[in-house]
Parts: C-alpha cells; structure tokens; sequence
C-alpha cells in the first residue's frame, strides 16, 4: 500500500520537476521585465501600475488610509488665482498618454507655434507616479453659489450656468501616510516644473527707452547658438560660464558681490556681436533691455535706467566706444572734460543750438551736469546702483576695445571679454549647413578654408550675403570661391605697398 507521500509524488510528478518549472518562470519574468522597462515608455508604466494598485488596493484600504487635498482656482472667493491651482493645469497635461480617452483640445491664437494644446477633462483621473509613490488628481467642477436682492439660489445645470460662474477645484488624493512626502516634495516639484514651463514657452521681448518709460517688443531675431557662426569651442566657453553665473546665487551672496555677470563683446563689424545677443536671450528666456548712451543726458538718467531694469534681464549697450565719456583719459584728454560755462555765457532758456540741433542747456543746470559722466558709469557697473536686480547680465558692444577706459575692462565690471574676429573655418562649416545645408564635406570646402585661414580677413555677414545669392550649393561655393579669391588679389598689391614704405 502506498504512503500519502508517495501518492502525492506521483500525482504532481518529481520533485526535480517543479524546480525546473520555477527556474523557467523566473528567467521568464525576468525577460518580460526587462522587455517592458525597454519597450514601454515610463508614463504608461506609471499608469498601470496605478490601475493595479487601485484594482487590489481596494479590499484594503478604506476611506480612512486616503488623504485629499482641495486646491481651488481662487482664494477665499476674491478671484484671486490660486497659482498652485494653475501650476496643476499646466503640469498635468504632460502625464497624458494614450490610454486617456477623454481630453480637451485646442489651439491659441498667441501662440507663435502650430502645436495644440490639451487640458485634462474633469471626467477622468490623472494618474501620477512619482518617487515610486501614486498621486491621483481629479478636477472638480461645481455650479457656483449665487445670491441675488431677493433670495440665494443655486444654479444645477449648465444650461442655466455659464463657465464664468462654475467653482473649480483640483482634487489631489494620495495615501495619507505620504503626506509629508506630498507636502515637501511632490507639490514643490509640479510648481518647479510649472515655472520651467512658463519660461520655456514664454516670449523674449526687448526694451527700448523712449525718455519715460521702458517700451516691450518681441525679439522677434532667431538667433540660436545652433545657427550662430561661431568657433564651437568658443559657443560651449560661452554657455558654460552663463550656466555656471546661473547656479551661483548662493556663492555670490556669501562673498558680498551683486549677483551680475559681465561680458564685453569686441571686434570688426558684421562679427556677429548681435546675434550672439539674441542667442543668448533666446537660450536663457531673458528679457534684453536696450540702452542708447547717446540718449542719456546725466547720471540720474542713466540711474533711472538701471533701476528700472528687473532681475533675469540682459542689458546691452551697444557700441559703447562711439561716446567720449568712456574713452581711454590717455588718447585724448580734452574728449573726457566739457568745460563748465559761466551762466552768463549760456543763451537762453529754450533757444536752439543750431550747431546740433538739440535745445540749449537750461540755466538752472551748466554743460557738464547735462551729460553722464565716466564715474556714473562705474557706479552702474558695479557700485552701489549695479545691485538693483538679481540675475543680471550685462552686455558691452564696441570695434575698437583700445578705444575704451581701462577703468571700465577690469573684472567685476567687464569680467569676460570676448573676440568675434574675422570668419574662420569651423565657423564657416557652420554657415554652409545654416544656408545650403550641407553636412557633411564639399570639394570646394578645401580651398575655401585655406584662404579663410591664411590669406584673407572677411567677416561672416560678407561671407553670409554671398552664400544667400544661389539656392543651389555647388553655385554658392563656387561663387563664394571666386569672390574670396577676388579679395585676395586686391590685397596683394596693398601688402607690396606696405612693404615697400616699410623698406623706404
């Protein structure tokens, strides 16, 4: 007669069989993780997971084990938006996949872009995953309380309510004992990612002074620091140093020094001094605001100016060589000093200087104090008026660096100085792919390098304008070669003539 155990044994088999079986099941499950976690995108992971838990969470958990917290779209009913209301709205339509089957769509007309823009419907949960802990957000949409002189009443349906008048609330639900991880941690990251998407899609707009006031328009220049025909070693030195100003906020407040950054921009014209401007306010989202010296008529306008300027703004002031008050005091003494005039001497008030054409000086005020001085400008740069905004850089433009004070070149003023010399090859690689599109390599790419390189100086807009002319990349080249070996010709006979009065 045979024993239980035996019995048992025979009817499932060996032993030795039922480890073969699990040895074949896990190395399964092991693939099919691995296949999932390399085929299927986080977002829709997150989401099944989250139908899962609910699916075999729900037997065991009751009310009682679930927080929510009621984010409304206004505080306290005084229309004011409730920001973390909106950061919410911005931020939840990322986590979308297509396994959400109701969603609101469209697009606004601001938008200089074609793409459309969804919101999440209130008739189904956002599910989100984060730190390997399940949040589920709802919208909550309820007819709005009304009063009126003869009763209160409250309207139901929508045929009698408009949107206008509708209470909207989002409805954030969560185990309740991750709520110190959904307070400092997970709301803290929706509004870190809702501000980031706020700058990433805002416009850059640039400034202008019009005498009262600061005047916006969109910066309407493309300039990126993938088009920019610039040396690349030179576009990451560039984008390094503003990263790295970017993230020092607390080190320039532990030393004492405004959190501001300088650069000077140097060299001949048609370098690409602009361009570089706007790549830089088009990659960081900054705001450029515009200042013209030749407009600024004393110190406390050029104060007002600074003042008025916000923080993560880039202020320019553009050929700043062509004003006299900063000029080199060695070049020309007499450039740096307007001699004060005895009042006696000044015309009167309101007569027109017609040697300029700008009004006479008032007699309240003499000649000097009409114009900004060299000290005002330092004052800018770095004294006590350079700490008005945080995050600031300021940009300095000029053709001729030797022409400019060295009081003003040190660092803290103008801490990195940068020359945009005449085209060289690897910039010139990248004007050939912004205009022809070309990749790769050209037979004539050679040639054109060598003379960039060793025998002729011309600046990418000439080069630009000629590489604009033909839509068909052979004919540009070949014109280009032409013209750049034109320009080679012309400057033979002038180096012969050099040496010539050079030997005497």
């Amino acid at each position: 007669m045979k024993s239980p155990l035996s019995s048992l044994l025979s009817r499932f088999g060996f032993a030795s069989s039922w480890f073969e079986l699990y040895a074949a099941f896990s190395t399964f499950m092991m693939l099919l993780r691995t296949v999932i976690n390399d085929l299927v995108p986080k977002q829709v992971q997150s989401y099944i997971v989250s139908k899962l838990y609910g699916l075999f969470a729900k037997s065991k958990l009751n009310d009682q084990d679930q927080l929510s917290l009621k984010i409304d779209q206004y505080w306290n009913d005084t229309k004011t938006h409730n920001e973390l209301y909106l950061a919410a709205q911005k931020y939840l339509p990322t986590l979308i996949t297509h396994t959400y089957t109701s969603l609101r769509v469209g697009k606004l007309g601001n938008k200089s872009n074609n793409l459309l823009e969804f919101a999440v419907d209130g008739r189904q949960d956002v599910v989100d995953e984060f730190e390997g802990t399940v949040f589920t957000w709802r919208l909550c949409v309820e007819p709005q309380k009304i009063s009126s002189d003869d009763d209160t009443k409250w309207m139901f349906s929508s045929e009698f309510s408009s949107e206008d008048e509708k209470k909207r609330a989002w409805e954030l639900t969560f185990n309740k004992k991750y709520r110190e991880k959904a307070i400092d941690k997970y709301i803290p990251h929706v509004l870190k990612t809702y501000e980031a998407m706020k700058i990433e899609e805002r416009d850059v707009k640039i400034y202008s002074w019009n005498g009262g006031g600061w005047k916006p328009s969109v910066l309407s220049h493309p300039s990126t620091f993938e088009t920019l025909a610039l040396d690349p070693e030179m576009k990451q030195t560039i984008i390094h140093d503003v990263e790295r100003f970017l993230k020092r906020k607390e080190f320039y407040k532990k030393v004492g020094k405004p959190w501001k950054r300088g650069y000077l921009l140097y060299g001949p014209p048609g370098t690409g001094k602009s361009s570089l401007i706007a790549a830089l306010a088009n990659y960081l989202k900054f705001d450029v605001y515009d200042i013209q010296l030749t407009s600024i008529q004393s110190d406390s306008t050029l104060k007002r100016l600074v003042c008025d300027t916000p923080k993560r703004s880039i202020v320019v002031i553009e050929d700043i060589d062509c004003n006299k008050e900063v000029h080199a005091r060695s070049m020309d003494q007499d450039l740096l000093e307007t001699p004060k005039l005895p009042r006696r001497f000044l015309p009167p008030r309101g007569m027109v200087n017609y040697m300029d054409g700008l009004p006479a000086p008032s007699m309240d005020y003499d000649v000097h104090e009409q114009r900004f001085s060299l000290s005002g400008m330092l004052n800018y740069m770095d004294g006590l008026w350079s700490g008005s905004g945080d995050e600031k850089i300021m940009i300095f433009t000029t053709n001729h660096k030797d022409r400019i004070d060295p009081a003003l070149l040190r660092p803290g003023r103008m801490d990195m100085h940068i020359n945009l010399s005449f085209l060289k090859a690897k910039a010139f690689r990248i004007l050939a792919s912004n205009y022809l599109d070309i990749e790769d390599h050209h037979p004539l790419f050679e040639q054109i390098e060598f003379l960039l390189e060793e025998k002729i100086e011309v600046t990418p807009a000439v080069v630009a304008e000629q590489l604009i002319r033909h839509e068909d990349p052979d004919i540009a080249l070949d014109e280009l070669l032409k013209f750049l070996k034109e320009m080679e010709k012309q400057r033979e006979p002038k180096k012969s003539e050099d040496i010539h009065d050079f030997l005497g």
